[in-house]
């Protein structure tokens, strides 16, 4: 397989937060948004963060957070639940882990 064959435009794709936690603080499950690749940048911040730096993951995947038509959802001082932030930051490390 030639690498050109593996090159394309980023997609969004749907993310599901459906544990038994979400459920039970929301009623129903959460759905949100991100791109399918990431740009090589935000690898290499992740990458570069040295233990303890918390804070730095959160505010570096708040950037992956998104609706539907690919916008940021924590923007201009809104904020997430802090369970349903931390389950969204682990669906999206699991993601880009992969």
């Amino acid at each position: 397989m030639r690498l050109s064959q593996l090159a394309a435009k980023p997609v969004l794709i749907k993310i599901t937060l459906d544990s038994e936690d979400i459920i039970a603080e929301h009623g129903e499950s959460v759905e949100f948004w991100t791109w399918d690749r990431q740009p090589l940048d935000v690898f290499m911040k992740l990458a570069n963060l040295n233990t303890g730096e918390n804070t730095q993951v959160v505010e570096i995947v708040k950037d992956l957070i998104l609706d539907e038509e690919g916008n940021r959802i924590v923007v201009d001082g809104m904020t997430l639940p802090t369970n349903t932030l931390i389950a969204a930051i682990g669906e999206i490390t699991k993601l880009l882990g992969k």
